[in-house]
């Protein structure tokens, strides 16, 4: 709606994850690292946290885009209020591999293994993410980790990521999952973007969507959003969004530091924080 008012190609900030719209702050450059590391590792864990909307469904999906699916055969299961039985069902279906309802836990467990195998037969191996994984309980966690036990030769057959919330960092620590812990090679948590890296991420966001016209965002204006934001990149998104909407509806050209806190508010009385739930 405000992307003719402002000559914009598109939409600056979608809230849905979108790879293209990438963005290197230190942590998350640190975070691809991190995943990277582990792909070239071959094996183990590697577990990504975060507070809702810091990026790291963007960073999952970005990482997938750059893997060679003649090497890798990547799937990822999003939904985890799961049980051990459904979480084996979800993790072939991701793969693509039939798991019949009727099928027992040995039955599923040979299923993906046989699967497994071929891949590794032909010059692949798996890699599984698990987005949402603080939702697990330690029973399925356990699963994943007796998943990781399927080897072929010296090989182990699948690898996984987990990604999740700060709470699941919380919930590895559990004296049940010692031996999970043990089997992290890499562990690392998504904090917000600097006053820098805010400025840096709403300039490279316009830039992406058209904008070639100066200064659109005063910088106090940006302070304000970098504050009211707490630099979480999701909840910037949400408030940036708005601060256009509301200025292609006044015919603003600019947005000032005192429109920013007003629009903030008006945001907050809404929906109880600028944050997206």
């Amino acid at each position: 709606m405000f992307e003719s008012h402002f000559g914009l190609n598109g939409p600056p900030f979608p809230l849905s994850p979108d790879p293209g719209n990438w963005f290197e702050s230190r942590g998350h450059a640190q975070a691809m690292a991190y995943l990277k590391f582990g792909v070239y590792q071959r094996e183990g864990f590697i577990v990504v946290t975060g507070e809702i909307g810091a990026g790291k469904t963007t960073l999952v999906k970005s990482l997938l885009q750059q893997l060679d699916p003649a090497q890798i055969v990547a799937a990822e299961v999003v939904n985890t209020q799961l049980d051990s039985g459904e979480l084996l069902r979800a993790i072939g279906q991701a793969f693509g591999v039939p798991m019949p309802l009727a099928a027992s836990k040995a039955q599923l467990l040979g299923t993906l293994e046989a699967f497994f195998t071929a891949a590794a037969a032909g010059g692949r191996r798996a890699l599984l993410i698990v987005d949402e994984a603080q939702n697990l309980g330690t029973s399925e966690l356990e699963e994943l980790r007796m998943l990781s036990n399927f080897q072929l030769g010296r090989r182990s057959l699948l690898q996984s990521f987990l990604v999740g919330q700060p709470g699941l960092r919380e919930r590895l620590r559990s004296p049940q999952l010692e031996q999970l812990r043990q089997r992290v090679i890499a562990a690392c948590h998504l904090g917000p973007l600097s006053l820098a890296e805010t400025r840096a991420y709403v300039d490279f966001r316009l830039r992406r969507a058209g904008w070639q016209n100066g200064e659109l965002f005063e910088p106090a204006a940006l302070e304000r959003v970098h504050a009211r934001s707490g630099g979480v990149p999701r909840r910037i998104n949400l408030l940036c969004s708005r601060l256009l909407l509301t200025a292609a509806l006044e015919r603003r050209h600019r947005v000032d530091a005192q429109w920013a806190s007003r629009v903030a508010d008006e945001l907050q009385d809404e929906v109880g924080s600028p944050a997206l739930a």
